[in-house]
């Protein structure tokens, strides 16, 4: 599997073994004022369809809950091929089915041979709106060297409240994982690991037992 995922596409990160999963960083915006969140979508940011899929849908199961309907971007966003998504179509997709908080995910880097998007740090001017955020970091994304097989693999999450006008920035966090050997457990380890700091910080409402 050359190209790992990315959701992170791929907030993917996992391994066999103990904490081989961990959060490295995570940022709430104090001037965010909370409002229910009623519809997800659950986008990764891959060039591996399969991984993609497979982490979106995932991440929508998990984040789903009474109250809370989440949408795997693979079934709402017709994305036949490996490159992005027109941003205009995006838009709209979003519109259409009233989504009003986008979790995207993408991979940063890997070690110990690092292929590096470039490390600027949070709260770049582009960070603070989703259209904004995604038509920047898309092109480092779908690059044909972004994806390799690593022993660490960091994954950036980030939570946009959408409104008619725009988007805001909830929460970015990134994660690291360690020695990842499955694809399908890396996808499982960072999904729980994401929806768990959602939780934490009230973003999400926890899910019932």
């Amino acid at each position: 599997m050359k190209q790992i995922l990315l959701i992170a596409a791929l907030l993917l990160n996992a391994a066999i073994g103990q904490a081989s999963i961990k959060l490295k960083e995570s940022w709430k915006n104090p001037n965010y004022s909370p409002r229910p969140l009623k519809i997800i979508l659950a986008l990764g940011m891959s060039n591996n369809l399969e991984r993609r899929a497979d982490f979106e849908v995932a991440l929508a199961t998990k984040m789903a809950r009474p109250g809370i309907t989440a949408i795997a971007g693979t079934d709402i966003l017709l994305r036949p091929t490996a490159g992005p998504i027109n941003t205009v179509y995006l838009k709209q997709q979003i519109a259409a089915y009233n989504i009003d908080a986008v979790v995207v995910c993408r991979l940063i880097k890997m070690k110990p041979k690092v292929t590096e998007v470039p490390g600027e740090p949070y709260l770049l001017p582009y960070y603070t709106d989703f259209y904004r955020y995604y038509e920047a970091v898309y092109p480092i994304v779908y690059s044909p060297d972004y994806l390799l097989i690593e022993k660490m693999v960091q994954v950036e999450s980030n939570v946009y409240a959408v409104t008619p006008t725009g988007s805001t920035l909830i929460w970015t966090g990134t994660s690291d994982s360690f020695d990842p050997s499955s694809a399908h457990r890396v996808i499982r380890e960072v999904v729980e690991l994401v929806v768990n700091e959602l939780e934490k910080l009230e973003i999400l409402p926890k899910a019932a037992k």
